[in-house]
């Protein structure tokens, strides 16, 4: 079985490219469903992010298993393959696997060491195993990549100062206008990007804050983490009456489609009223055409790289520092994965040799008469179970822990060969 990743991400793909195959939450379901019918793939969960659509799989035949996943991308997205695959990155064993650790590490994200990312992950793990879409090489490669962002953090400190994508937005809001303390500010959404963009808003001054959301207890619950900032809730029915009353506007929706265009604009906004846009969702909450007005500004997901890239220095260090750890982690879940290919050996060893060691056993107690048998064989028992697994253990340690596949199947053809095995070598 080998693992793979097909996906898209920030560094091969515009917004509006990653927006066309996003897979919202409430579509993983079917999208792992219809996957796990593909007849080349045996498990599969998918990572969905703002900055990142990553499928990754089990698969016999590799070839197969990637042209699948592509094909259900440019299905999904309503794309001809040949427009997507210009986008769509394919990474292969190995590397498939340091791929995911980086991701959880936050060692590939748009913002480097952002801890958003693992949280997502777990995210992922959990929603793959609710839908039946992992099974035991999934599962364990997920569990080892959260181990791995987890080290990362607690070992290293590429996560000190690290912003995410909702601070590099505010950030970039304080670069346009340089004083937010007079800035009439609307955040869209009540999620959990919509509150850490509260948290770094008021941290740089900006505290005339409106919430829109579609529903008001969900701004109710944002505003319940900040009470002290007098947050002013709405609903999104309000959308039009906010909207001029703002000079600076967030979106972070969950919605498909864009909930703010050129036409609405110029139908509520006076024609020289002055708005900043910062559209930090994906699919994106704001149309394209926005841009073609005059008075008013509007930035995207992507427009954030250079904000990001003044905070990415500091970090390179610490970033070589943790793909030392990567590796360790990498290794583990390799070694973990070498010994199922000789599963089938040394179960059919251990097996013939506990044969031996019970027939042998059942001769000897005959020997020693019924009476002496009852009385010790249990520690002549323990003592040839403990014979036979001191002799077991170093082939078996040996055996697990070759790393190059053709001297692992050399050394089980050779067990093999020597014991006389039933079962054949399950070469890789």
């Amino acid at each position: 079985m080998n693992i793979a990743v097909v996906g898209l991400s920030h560094k091969t793909a515009p917004v509006e490219i990653r927006e066309t195959v996003s897979i919202p939450t409430p579509q993983v379901e079917e999208a792992i469903a219809t996957l796990k019918s593909c007849p080349h793939i045996e498990e599969v969960t998918v990572l969905s992010t703002c900055n990142r659509l990553e499928i990754y799989i089990v698969t016999p035949a590799m070839e197969h298993g990637v042209r699948e996943v592509s094909q259900f991308l440019a299905d999904y997205g309503k794309v001809d393959l040949t427009n997507l695959r210009p986008y769509l990155f394919t990474l292969l064993h190995h590397d498939a696997v340091m791929h995911l650790m980086r991701v959880s590490a936050g060692l590939d994200s748009l913002v480097l060491g952002e801890g958003q990312i693992l949280s997502q992950v777990k995210q992922t793990h959990k929603v793959g195993q609710q839908f039946k879409g992992l099974g035991r090489m999934l599962d364990k490669l997920f569990k080892q990549a959260i181990t791995a962002g987890k080290r990362v953090r607690t070992e290293t400190s590429i996560g000190t100062g690290a912003v995410s994508i909702s601070s590099a937005a505010a950030e970039l809001a304080q670069m346009k206008v340089e004083d937010l303390t007079q800035q009439r500010i609307t955040i869209i959404g009540a999620g959990k990007m919509s509150r850490l963009l509260v948290q770094h808003l008021l941290a740089k001054g900006g505290t005339n804050l409106t919430i829109l959301n579609r529903s008001m207890s969900g701004a109710e619950r944002l505003a319940a983490q900040f009470k002290e900032a007098e947050l002013k809730l709405h609903t999104m029915d309000d959308l039009d009456t906010i909207l001029p009353q703002s000079d600076i506007v967030f979106t972070s929706t969950s919605a498909t489609q864009p909930i703010i265009n050129k036409a609405k604009l110029e139908s509520i906004l006076s024609a020289s009223q002055d708005l900043m846009l910062i559209d930090i969702s994906v699919p994106r909450n704001v149309d394209g055409d926005v841009s073609a007005m005059d008075t008013v500004q509007s930035f995207n997901v992507d427009d954030l790289k250079a904000v990001v890239a003044q905070n990415q220095e500091s970090r390179r260090q610490m970033a070589m520092e943790a793909e030392g750890l990567l590796e360790e982690e990498v290794d583990n879940f390799e070694v973990w994965q070498r010994s199922l290919d000789t599963v089938s050996t040394i179960s059919s060893l251990r097996k013939k040799v506990e044969t031996i060691r019970e027939q042998e056993l059942e001769k000897a107690l005959s020997r020693l008469g019924s009476e002496f048998a009852e009385r010790h064989q249990e520690v002549i028992e323990a003592l040839t179970r403990g014979i036979v697994n001191k002799i077991l253990h170093d082939p078996m340690v040996q055996l697990r822990a070759q790393k190059d596949i053709e001297a692992r199947n050399q050394a089980m053809e050779a067990l093999q060969t020597l014991f006389n095995l039933e079962n054949s070598v399950q070469k890789v």
